[in-house]
């Protein structure tokens, strides 16, 4: 059997994953409830959905989907569509979160955007069947769907978890640790096992097996109900009221998925006109941090405003930071497939498979970070929140700049040594 490196890497993440998690529920399984380990497997899996689709987006986007229109234009199209597809993605749990807090309770907005997501991978990959004409139409409602199942799922569960322990409980910072690490393992699989199928096998596959990630989470969440793992969390806030009539003969329920799926129109047609959301969405955030910033300094109560100054720092910073990691979906992975030199032992590494060093290095870094953090406290040195932001924010910029230097003194054939963009996911990651 002839050697294939992208394989080889697959199957070392697998080994990594199967070791991994069995040490991280094994060293908590006695601190921590059972919930905890139910939620880190059910974030997981739709991670490994949500980040297995995100590493071949761009790249079918721009090698099939729109390639008729020339590479070039084809590339901008895709990072355009990926734009307002993360922007939409950012947005809707706003949304998710309200309708879970007043009419779903946390496990009904979990399952019901879990399914719609599984139901966007496979739309995704049924966008692949030669027989079926407008597949731009059928691939923007599998993105859709993913959005907005998006807004129910993660928002919610992340909140699901803090209803297991007390606002006080000294457990809960370790809790969402592991949580969290779930994401990345998550996230670590996927971009291995989606990348290598999509880029080698057949793009249409890919999207499905993320699809069959969201699948394996909701039979997590589905069999943790059904043995009464939650007990009584989680649950609607007003059962009753949910299910009597409430607008036009149907009830709150039947509402929120009536409107759920007329969303779909409205998202598939912002994901056309990306350009429209890009500058909708600009003028919206700078109303919001104008907001912040306005109340601040007319406050009454001046601690209050100095408070929400604060805040409206860090919503500047925070936005900065987002929009420069999703460059990992994007722009870095089309730089990798066109400018990176990815070859190893006479083998091309495929271009999607670089977006798991980003949570391979948060796997790797966040043990030591926070042991760094509990010794600085203790001395008395541990740098401030907004410090760690500008800290995480510098990073992220030195990452780029290794790119460009990379890209101007080291490129060989216009191709850049892979060793600068694993070095540019190191900041990321940390």
């Amino acid at each position: 059997m002839q050697f294939e490196l992208a394989l080889t890497l697959l199957i070392i993440g697998l080994a990594f994953v199967l070791i991994w998690v069995p040490i991280i529920i094994r060293t908590n399984r006695d601190i921590h409830p059972r919930a905890l380990f139910t939620l880190f497997f059910a974030e997981m899996w739709e991670r490994f959905s949500y980040y297995g689709m995100r590493a071949i987006l761009t790249l079918y986007m721009a090698k099939v989907l729109f390639i008729d229109m020339g590479d070039d234009i084809a590339r901008t199209k895709a990072i355009g569509i990926y734009g307002a597809y993360t922007a939409m993605v950012y947005l809707f749990p706003v949304l998710g979160g309200l309708v879970a807090d007043k009419v779903f309770g946390f496990r009904k907005a979990i399952l019901w955007g879990g399914a719609l997501m599984a139901l966007g991978h496979f739309t995704l990959a049924l966008a692949g069947i030669p027989a079926l004409e407008e597949i731009v139409l059928i691939f923007y409602l599998g993105l859709s769907l993913i959005i907005v199942g998006n807004g129910y799922f993660k928002p919610n569960i992340s909140s699901f978890l803090g209803e297991f322990y007390a606002k006080d409980d000294s457990r809960k910072d370790a809790a969402f640790s592991i949580f969290y690490m779930g994401v990345n393992v998550g996230s670590l699989l996927a971009t291995l096992t989606c990348g290598y199928v999509a880029e080698r096998i057949n793009w249409h596959l890919g999207f499905g097996l993320a699809g069959i990630g969201m699948i394996f989470g909701l039979i997590v969440f589905w069999s943790a109900i059904k043995d009464n793992r939650f007990e009584d969390k989680g649950l609607a806030p007003d059962p009753e009221a949910a299910c009597k009539p409430w607008f036009a003969g149907l009830s709150q329920n039947n509402v929120v998925y009536l409107g759920s799926l007329l969303f779909l129109p409205i998202v598939i047609f912002f994901l056309d006109l990306d350009t429209v959301l890009s500058s909708v969405l600009s003028v919206a955030s700078l109303a919001i941090l104008g907001y912040f910033v306005y109340y601040a300094f007319t406050a009454k109560d001046k601690a209050e405003g100095q408070r929400l100054l604060v805040v409206a720092v860090l919503f500047f910073f925070h936005a900065v930071f987002w929009a420069l990691f999703e460059q990992a979906g994007s722009s870095l992975t089309l730089f990798a497939e066109r400018n990176v030199d990815r070859m190893v032992m006479g083998q091309e590494i495929p271009a999607s498979q670089f977006q798991s060093l980003n949570p391979l290095f948060v796997i790797i870094f966040a043990p030591v970070l926070s042991w760094l953090w509990l010794r600085l406290n203790k001395a008395k040195r541990e740098p401030s929140t907004p410090m760690k932001f500008v800290l995480g924010l510098s990073q992220l910029a030195l990452g780029f700049v290794v790119i460009v230097l990379g890209a101007k003194f080291f490129a060989n054939d216009g191709l850049v040594p892979m060793f600068f963009l694993a070095i540019c996911y190191i900041p990321q990651g940390s």
